[in-house]
């Protein structure tokens, strides 16, 4: 395996690749060639299919970065030859057959519950009202709000998609668990984790740890692509 010098960014549902600047800006003056995925979070399949886009136009080896619902998106992207390891940052790690509707569908009691509102033409949102505190309570108002406020409509087909091969069954992969996230309990990503056979690191964060605290992450993307380029 060569020096792993391409970062991939994937987002999750509701926002865009926007809020990876931060991490952008960490892993680019790292010497990283840092490539954000536009998702358009219609369905798993379509999602892959974009990731793969970025990925086929890779110069070597790269390290798969999923937030949130991109974790689904990586999981099953990751199989892809030019990806050497994943990094999972407050992410859905799916096993085979399993999508975020199968994650999501039994909380355990006083899960906190993520405020989506039913869906309507076959799109989700998130109740306006309750994003900053379920999605990005340690980010700056006026950040939190323009995130509610420029929403993307998440796709029912992409929160029903299912991995067919978890790629973290054959590949390495880092996790960061946010211990303040509302959306995805992190008693549960603990759980998808260590399933996953994870490095694991956490640190205290929203669901929005990605834009909250940029230096974590892209540390937890660092010590990937640094182990990866060592095997």
């Amino acid at each position: 395996m060569s020096e792993v010098k391409n970062i991939v960014l994937v987002h999750g549902g509701f926002v865009d690749g926007s809020g990876w600047q931060g991490v952008y800006d960490h892993l680019t003056a790292d010497g990283y060639r840092v490539t954000v995925v536009q998702n358009p979070t219609l369905s798993l399949a379509g999602d892959v299919a974009a990731t793969h886009q970025i990925l086929d136009d890779l110069d070597g080896p790269a390290v798969l970065v999923g937030h949130s619902y991109g974790g689904v998106v990586i999981t099953e992207a990751g199989n892809h030859p030019n990806v050497a390891g994943l990094a999972y940052i407050a992410a859905f790690a799916p096993d085979k057959g399993e999508s975020v509707s199968s994650l999501i569908a039994d909380p355990p009691p006083g899960a906190p519950v993520p405020p989506i509102l039913p869906p309507k033409d076959g799109f989700l949102f998130l109740d306006r009202g309750k994003f900053a505190a379920s999605f990005a309570a340690d980010v700056p108002a006026a950040v939190a709000a323009f995130m509610a406020d420029s929403q993307v409509p998440w796709g029912v087909d992409a929160l029903g998609g299912t991995v067919s091969e978890p790629a973290w069954r054959t590949k390495p992969s880092w996790y960061l668990v946010a211990t303040d996230d509302h959306m995805i309990p992190p008693p549960a990503q603990r759980v998808m984790s260590e399933r996953a056979g994870s490095t694991v690191t956490e640190t205290p964060g929203s669901h929005a740890v990605y834009v909250s605290n940029p230096a974590a992450v892209a540390a937890v993307i660092n010590q990937a692509a640094h182990a990866v380029s060592a095997r």
